[in-house]
Order: C-alpha cells, then structure tokens, then sequence
C-alpha cells in the first residue's frame, strides 16, 4: 500500500477543543482501517506542526479523500506528501533514461 506523511495543524477551532484532540485523531485512525487503511504512527510535535501521521492507504484518491474528510471537519489544516519506500524508489529510478 502507498505510505503518506501528513503535518498537521489546529485550526482556532481545533486548539479550541484541544482536550478532544485524542478522541478525534482516534476517529481518524478508524476511519482509516474502515477505508482500507492504517495508522503506522501519529506523532504530538513541537515546531511548525501540531501533529505529523505517518499512514498507509489504498490508492492516493482514497488518501485525499480521507484528508478532506477529516479536514471539512474544520480543526485541522494538512499537508499531505506520498513517500516512496526505498524499494518502491529503486523502481523509480530504473525508469530513468
């Protein structure tokens, strides 16, 4: 399955209710499995980002289609990035002329 690293910001909304932070990061992560997917790890961060998910999932439309789900939600701004293993970059590469 594809991997997806996701920075995570609160919203002045989600900062708001930042006590039911846990609650919906585990919604998220059921959702996830729901959709064909899983958690690899969630991360509480300091810096720029709140939060930083590392995920799998079926296919990068299903991937998007579950940020903007969780962010129509309005308490969480991502950044969403697809990662390449170091195989899956190997295969990459053999396609370079």
């Amino acid at each position: 399955m594809p991997t997806y690293v996701t920075l995570i910001k609160w919203t002045e909304q989600g900062m708001k209710a930042v006590k039911d932070a846990l609650t919906r990061l585990e919604a998220a992560e059921k959702a996830a499995a729901a959709g064909g997917g899983k958690f690899v790890g969630a991360y509480v961060t300091m810096g720029d980002y709140d939060l930083v998910v590392i995920a799998e999932g079926p296919s990068d439309e299903d991937a998007a289609a579950a940020n903007l789900a969780i962010a129509s939600q309005g308490n969480v701004r991502t950044t969403t990035m697809r990662a390449f293993t170091k195989a899956e970059f190997a295969e990459i590469l053999k396609k370079l002329s």
